[in-house]
């Protein structure tokens, strides 16, 4: 278990580093069209959301490579299913919006990316504040 671990975080912090330095590099413009939820949101929140997604990213395999701080790993775990639940929400309501059908299937196939997401951060939370603690 401890080898599906390592592989679920390391699947984690790549996919949350590359979303989490697209959000920080790119103009809110650029953005627009991979991710419409930008669309409402102040560039500053989502320039926040990629700090937090790029740390947590480093929070799922440095602490636990450097022997420091290994508490940080589930922490990080908690942050993503914090973050997931609220892009769930995000998507969930855009859906609700009037618009065409090929925006409501975008919206639905985001929210269940996000809850994939959730589910996998969920399973490194537990165990690596349980049974797979370092």
């Amino acid at each position: 278990m401890n080898v599906a671990l390592w592989a679920i975080q390391i699947l984690l912090a790549a996919i949350f580093a590359g979303a989490g330095l697209a959000k920080l590099t790119q103009p809110k413009e650029k953005l627009r069209d991979p991710m419409r939820w930008v669309d409402p949101v102040p560039p500053s929140q989502v320039k926040a959301l990629g700090a937090v997604e790029v740390l947590a990213a480093i929070g799922l395999v440095l602490p636990p490579l450097t022997g420091i701080a290994t508490v940080l790993t589930p922490l990080a775990a908690v942050g993503l299913v914090i973050v997931m639940v609220g892009g769930i929400m995000v998507h969930l309501r855009d859906m609700k919006k009037p618009d065409n059908q090929d925006r409501r299937r975008m919206e639905i196939q985001g929210a269940v990316t996000c809850a994939v997401l959730l589910v996998l951060a969920a399973v490194v939370a537990w165990g690596r504040f349980g049974p797979y603690a370092f």
